[in-house]
């Protein structure tokens, strides 16, 4: 098995503070901005970071995988983990203050199969979920800027 590695980033035009209050809020504003890739987005416990506990599926490339994932704050303000609670999967995301705006990335790595099928996931995985982040972040920045635009803070 082979750890596969993904990520995006971009530049987020929203002060550092709120774009971390939009990704650490699992109840009021991260499902805001999910692409259609996921669905059944539900909050089991908590709702905003450290120990809060999601349930979600993804469909990417074909298939419907649904995840539970447990949610930390390794640095609160600046880096937000999930972490599935049946695989070796983990997303990190990471926002990093910039000229009043924030970069903000989304990283996760997963351990991959074996044998052909892990051939397959190592060549398709990165690309198919590349672009579901590049469109989470795209729909991130656009939530953040429409809130701007109508007063609206964390």
């Amino acid at each position: 098995m082979a750890t596969i590695h993904v990520f995006a980033e971009r530049m987020v035009d929203a002060p550092a503070a709120t774009v971390y209050g939009y990704l650490a809020n699992m109840r009021d504003h991260h499902p805001r901005f999910l692409p259609p890739a996921f669905s059944e987005f539900t909050v089991e416990s908590g709702g905003i970071g450290q120990g809060t506990i999601t349930r979600f599926k993804i469909i990417a490339g074909g298939r419907t995988r649904e995840y539970r994932m447990a949610v930390a704050e390794p640095e609160p303000g600046r880096v937000l983990t999930e972490s599935d609670t049946n695989s070796s999967l983990v997303t990190t995301f990471t926002v990093t203050p910039q000229d009043g705006a924030s970069r903000v990335r989304i990283s996760t790595t997963w351990d991959g199969a074996g044998g052909i099928g892990g051939v397959f996931e190592r060549l398709f995985a990165p690309r198919v979920m590349r672009g579901i982040y590049a469109d989470e972040l795209d729909r991130l920045n656009a939530y953040a800027r429409q809130r701007a635009a109508v007063g609206g803070a964390i």
